[in-house]
């Protein structure tokens, strides 16, 4: 099928990746055209690119309510979740590191090697609901936890973390001895949900362009502290992430944080922000009157809407394996998913498995995830389209 003809509207796919915004990619471009030079390099056209790309920085940091020197340009989320993690490598001593066993697997999977490297790895499970609290953080602590990483909102649940609770927690915790370092990965939270990110005891958070209809290839990783680097190069970000820095992807970034970034400062995506969980909010009653449909997490459509992104749901309906439920759908022109796509070679469900939830319904489970250009007549588009396949395999 060509481009051209898979339509935007009946795309439901967005904790994936949005529909790039063409306007801003564009316009980008033509930025980085302009200011062509090595950001790296002292002679006219590299000053003139450093100059860009400082602006560019300056435009995300006051969009994400932060100071310019806090921001990092990245390759992407993953990045961002590794150069914090990796960072324990280069202390002199082994200790613990503790996450969540809901995070991506950029952190999920690196741990893993931490874990051959000598580290302690400490997992904390969530409630049936999908929840980290924080008093199952602190209880999981030990003497040597120096890294702990809760993600801001699930991608396959859409569950809203505490991760401000979490981190006043640690602070607590770190009275009179030395805090362990909160990470959180925002990359399904950046304009999602409002997010405070200065908010004391946040030390670093990861944030994806091409979740907010930007390019890939670019991301940003906010550090409200110091950290020494275990990856080494030419120097570029203090240090931070070396490498010949994106301009074109800084630059999009930046357009897309000031179009898209939920907060005081964008009213507009607020308002749409009200409006998703209304839609959001009918279309998981429409959900729960398709027989035989099992909302994941159960409690979903009991527990009050601000606990959940409105942009992410995950229903199961067994009897109807996902990945036949995927095609299905796409056949008929609506594209959802069985859950993260940088797990969609995988048929293990390790977020699921963590929440306890039973196989038939793993074996069953979809995502359903929204954007800024999804309509509310879609989503009603999207409940008769599953009302109609799961009809057809119920005879």
């Amino acid at each position: 099928m060509n481009q051209t003809e898979i339509k935007k509207e009946h795309y439901f796919d967005w904790a994936a990746t949005a529909p790039q915004d063409t306007e801003i990619l564009q316009e980008a471009l033509k930025f980085a055209s302009i200011h062509w030079g090595n950001p790296s390099s002292i002679h006219a056209a590299g000053t003139d690119a450093h100059s860009a790309l400082t602006e560019c920085r300056k435009r995300c940091a006051a969009m994400l309510g932060v100071s310019e020197q806090t921001v990092f340009f990245t390759s992407g989320g993953t990045e961002s979740d590794h150069i914090p993690l990796l960072s324990v490598l280069t202390r002199p001593q082994k200790g613990s590191v503790l996450l969540s066993a809901i995070e991506h697997p950029a952190l999920r999977e690196m741990a893993k090697m931490l874990l051959n490297c000598g580290w302690n790895v400490i997992t904390v499970k969530p409630d049936k609901s999908g929840f980290i609290s924080a008093d199952e953080i602190i209880s999981k602590l030990q003497e040597d936890t120096v890294f702990v990483s809760v993600m801001a909102v699930n991608n396959e649940t859409g569950a809203i973390q505490p991760i401000y609770e979490i981190a006043d927690a640690l602070i607590e915790f770190g009275k009179g001895k030395r805090k362990p370092f909160f990470h959180v990965d925002c990359v399904q939270a950046a304009g999602k949900i409002p997010l405070n990110l200065s908010y004391k005891g946040i030390d670093s958070a990861a944030f994806s362009a091409h979740k907010i209809s930007g390019p890939r290839g670019i991301g940003i990783l906010y550090l409200s502290k110091e950290i020494t680097s275990f990856l080494r190069g030419g120097g570029q970000e203090k240090n931070i992430r070396s490498g010949t820095e994106n301009l074109f992807g800084a630059a999009a970034f930046a357009s897309c944080l000031e179009k898209y970034y939920i907060c005081n400062k964008n009213p507009k995506m607020q308002e749409r922000f009200d409006l998703q969980n209304e839609y959001t909010d009918s279309f998981i009653e429409s959900l729960k009157s398709i027989p035989g449909c099992v909302l994941i997490p159960h409690e979903r459509g009991n527990i009050s809407h601000d606990k959940f992104s409105p942009w992410v749901v995950q229903a199961a309906f067994p009897g109807i394996p996902g990945r036949v439920m995927e095609r299905a759908l796409s056949a008929e022109g609506f594209y959802i998913s069985t859950g993260s796509a940088c797990s969609a070679g995988h048929h293990a469900r390790p977020i699921l498995d963590s929440m306890n939830i039973s196989a038939a319904e793993k074996e069953s489970a979809v995502r359903f995830s929204f954007g800024e250009a999804t309509t509310k007549e879609a989503m009603d588009n999207l409940i008769e389209a599953v009302r109609t396949v799961n009809l057809k395999f119920m005879h």
